[in-house]
């Protein structure tokens, strides 16, 4: 029999997720990318002149995206090699902070709160009474909660240190507009459930090589077609499927950006793409500084954020394999800096850091190399969000990480509801169904 034409329209981790699914389930896939290169939101610059080969922004996985982890072991990507594991830490320069050690959730979640430092007993007692409510109740809340409503009760302590910089890097969203039924979710699967889900795994290479360099090798190792550079520009119902741009398909698979998909789907389901149109999205501002003969006391370490201090985190790339003294301040939920300009958000994040880090030696000659500015990284995860569904129409499906589900915008999302999308089309045509072992 003739395989079944799949075409996945974008090249970012959910695009690539389906394409190599697509693959594995026995469709001939054609892969379209409008930017030069795999990854959307999630992949490496061109290097510099020096030859450092910078992110769009620094991003971090954590243990329990499984699914994540096993795409990249599927096309030769080790992630025991590109990732720096360790248990979750969240220290301060001034030595406060909370660290979890390996173990079963609970008893984890536990010790570490019992031994974090800069708490007194009484907000050690409080977060884990909340946490405790929380299990209680299975982690759910009203939809309409937010973050701040959520841990109204909270000691400013464990606010401030705790609850606010995992809402803000988790949702990309300051917790008094963050979802809370959202924020629940994600602590369940990292902080309390399986051994390892709340390791954190720090990239210790281009964001290229994760996933995106190896995704499409492999698939080009496959007979899979794969068009970067080349922007989609209609689709076409047809007798016996679709048309991409003229070109025959069985089936398709939207996995570009909201808009860009909302564009694609419009004339044929325009209740969809109007709900995909419609987000609202927070920027992530990366302040990379070359910080000479510095070296940091952990390879990530969190950062007080306030009116004159953009940033909530700050990574050692000399810890993870990059060039030494070369430090990435991540600014997350970065609107308000945005709209004051990059140059003085990357002024404040100096000024920021000399106070921070003063301590240990900052050095006179640091400076900013760059400033990375992803104005859409995440869609603004609020409480109630009207997120649409994967299904568009019969044989045109969505992926990404806006769509409707449980998490907020992750790299684990994405890579999920790539590979579900192909696994609605195989329901929808069964004879796609039979997987093909992993080579």
């Amino acid at each position: 029999m003739t395989a079944r034409r799949l075409a996945v329209v974008g090249a970012g981790w959910a695009g690539l997720a389906a394409a190599v699914r697509g693959v594995l389930a026995g469709w001939q896939v054609t892969l379209f990318e409008m930017a030069p290169a795999a990854g959307g939101r999630a992949r490496s610059l061109a290097a510099d002149a020096d030859g450092t080969r910078l992110d769009n922004g620094q991003h971090i996985l954590i243990g329990a995206y499984r699914r994540t982890l096993d795409l990249m072991a599927a096309v030769g990507a080790d992630p025991a090699r590109l990732l720096h594991r360790q248990p979750l830490e969240l220290r301060y320069p001034d030595g406060a902070g909370l660290r979890l050690p390996p173990g079963p959730a609970w008893l984890v979640f536990g010790v570490g709160v019992a031994g974090a430092r800069g708490w007194s007993t009484r907000d050690k007692l409080a977060l884990m009474a909340a946490a405790g409510r929380w299990m209680l109740a299975g982690f759910r809340c009203a939809p309409g909660l937010s973050v701040d409503a959520l841990c109204r009760g909270l000691p400013p302590a464990v606010r401030q240190r705790l609850i606010d910089p995992l809402c803000v890097a988790a949702l990309n969203t300051p917790a008094h507009e963050a979802s809370a039924a959202v924020f629940l979710r994600v602590l369940r699967d990292s902080l309390f459930s399986g051994p390892g889900s709340s390791d954190l795994l720090l990239p210790r290479a281009p964001l290229a090589a994760l996933l995106p360099e190896p995704a499409v090798a492999w698939l080009h190792g496959r007979g899979a077609a794969v068009h970067t550079g080349r922007r989609v520009a209609r689709l076409d119902a047809a007798a016996t499927g679709w048309a991409v741009d003229g070109e025959a398909f069985d089936a398709v698979v939207l996995a570009a950006s909201a808009a860009e998909s909302a564009r694609l789907a419009a004339p044929h389901a325009a209740s969809w793409a109007a709900r995909a149109a419609g987000f609202g999205y927070e920027p992530i501002v990366t302040v990379i500084v070359d910080a000479p003969g510095l070296r940091l006391p952990a390879p990530m370490m969190a950062l007080q954020d306030g009116a004159q201090a953009p940033a909530q985190f700050v990574f050692d790339h000399a810890a993870l394999g990059g060039p030494a003294g070369q430090l990435a301040f991540v600014i997350s939920g970065a609107a308000p800096w945005v709209a004051q300009g990059l140059e003085a958000t990357a002024a404040a994040t100096l000024q920021q850091a000399a106070r921070a880090f003063g301590g240990t030696g900052w050095p006179a000659a640091a400076r900013v190399r760059r400033t990375l500015a992803e104005k859409r990284a995440t869609f603004r995860c609020v409480p109630g969000l009207d997120r649409p569904p994967a299904a568009i129409a019969p044989g045109l499906v969505a992926a990404g990480d806006f769509l409707e589900g449980p998490y907020p915008a992750t790299l684990e999302g994405a890579v999920r509801s790539g590979e579900d999308a192909v696994r609605a089309l195989a329901a929808w045509w069964p004879a796609t169904a039979a997987v093909r072992p992993a080579e």
